[in-house]
């Protein structure tokens, strides 16, 4: 198979409209979506975080208007970037932004094989080629080039199974991660429920403060709580455990158990990626294993950079913390009552109380991660809510888990699938075992 010119495949091509066309008060609560960056970070339409002009409007931006099964791709500012408009998208059309362009292929280009080919090293390489290296990162005549790329593209049947192996792996990835937002959402619900409107079950069963429960207030957070509660610093429930302060050392792989935690693993669910990881050799590990190794149990929190992004360590991993991150380890409180602590009005405000607002960034330390307080309820209804908690954090850490081992074969076999090395039939075998795998929770 040789190589073809897209221009070949292409029916229509356009820019984004000029940065004239849509000004702010173009904007308004609800319409059609205009698409940005972020809405570019998967092979598939990221569909949150839009900004709507009127139906009037996106009828005057013309071919700036992308619709179901269209290519959009980033040509000005964060480049590489490629998507498809899936066929069951929420809108049936949108405008892209002006650092974006859009294509529409003929019948014989699969637009999801596409966006798998083109965030592929080979389809990155390509797309970048024309790339300038002066000013603002940025595609030299974005369109005029594009249909200049030669590429191999294989037959449409070809194309239809190779997107239908790799969709299998990421509609699954899909699915866990709204399993895991819906079950984030019901412990939240019901840690507010419990402990930010104190109506968690009385003696009588009825919801305590609805009821009548007596209330008294409290000097130091400034208003009212359940009669019983104390409120408690939280280095006198937990070891706070301090990052290594040192330079840090050279990236060094020598043993799989041997990495150290590094911002871009803490995420802003709550759980751990490691799918990437920082290794530093056997012996400067250990030699740092008491200070640093983190357990299942304990949370990590960001010192600078994405300030208090917090995190629990899932069970059966064991790893070391980085710089700017601390350990925080439950000791007489239970670790996911603790987490959801964090999770609160009152303990975001007391974060941006001890935050220190240096010259160049901002740094919560030690110090002031110590000075936190903590609203403890009887043990008896701390312990319930771990009960059912933790029953939902170990379903979302399975999911996370499963998520990451997914994606890894998804990586692997997307550069194997489209040079070749890796038949259509046998990775239908790999895919499909490792789903069965996932569905038996193994």
């Amino acid at each position: 198979m040789k190589e073809v010119s897209l221009k070949e495949y292409i029916q229509e091509i356009s820019m984004g409209p000029f940065g004239s066309n849509i000004k702010i008060d173009n904007f308004i609560s609800s319409g059609v979506p205009v698409l940005n960056g972020s809405n570019l970070t998967n092979h598939k339409l990221v569909e949150h975080g839009f900004k709507y002009v009127s139906e009037k409007k996106a009828n005057s931006l013309g071919k700036a208007n992308a619709k179901r099964g269209d290519i959009v791709i980033t040509h000005r500012g964060t480049l590489g970037q490629v998507a498809y408009i899936p066929f069951d998208s929420k809108f049936e059309r949108y405008v892209i932004s002006q650092s974006q362009f859009r294509v529409r292929f003929k019948d014989s280009i699969n637009p999801i094989y596409f966006a798998y080919l083109m965030l592929s090293k080979y389809g990155q390489k390509k797309l970048l080629s024309f790339k300038n290296h002066v000013g603002v990162p940025a595609l030299a005549q974005a369109t005029t080039n594009f249909k200049l790329l030669k590429l191999f593209i294989p037959d449409i049947l070809t194309q239809n199974k190779i997107a239908s192996v790799l969709s299998a792996l990421d509609d699954k990835i899909e699915l866990n991660n709204k399993i895991n937002a819906e079950l984030e959402a019901m412990a939240k619900t019901l840690y507010d429920y419990w402990f930010v409107q104190f109506d968690f079950p009385g003696a009588d069963g009825k919801p305590y403060k609805t009821s009548g429960g007596e209330m008294v207030y409290s000097e130091v957070l400034k208003r009212e709580i359940p009669k019983g509660w104390t409120i408690e610093k939280l280095s006198s429930c937990c070891e706070i455990v301090d990052c290594l302060h040192s330079k840090k050392s050279d990236y060094y792989y020598e043993n799989e158990a041997c990495y150290l935690l590094q911002l871009e693993n803490i995420k802003d669910d709550g759980l751990i990626d490691v799918s990437s990881k920082y290794f530093v050799s056997k012996d400067e590990y250990e030699r740092w294993t008491k200070r640093i190794e983190v357990k299942d149990h304990d949370l990590v929190i960001t010192n600078a950079g994405r300030v208090a992004s917090l995190s629990q360590i899932p069970k059966n991993m064991v790893a070391g913390i980085g710089r700017n991150i601390t350990a925080i380890r439950p000791k007489t409180i239970d670790p996911t009552f603790l987490y959801y602590s964090f999770q609160g009005a009152e303990m975001k405000r007391q974060i941006i109380i001890n935050t220190d607002n240096g010259t160049f960034f901002q740094s919560l330390n030690v110090r002031g991660i110590k000075e936190l307080l903590v609203t403890r309820p009887p043990n008896y209804l701390e312990d319930n809510f771990e009960k059912l908690a933790l029953n939902i954090r170990r379903k979302r850490e399975l999911n996370n888990q499963q998520n990451q081992e997914l994606a890894s074969l998804r990586d692997w076999l997307l550069p194997m699938l489209m040079n070749g090395q890796v038949t259509v039939k046998y990775a239908y075998e790999m895919v499909g075992e490792e789903l069965g795998m996932v569905a038996e929770g193994k």
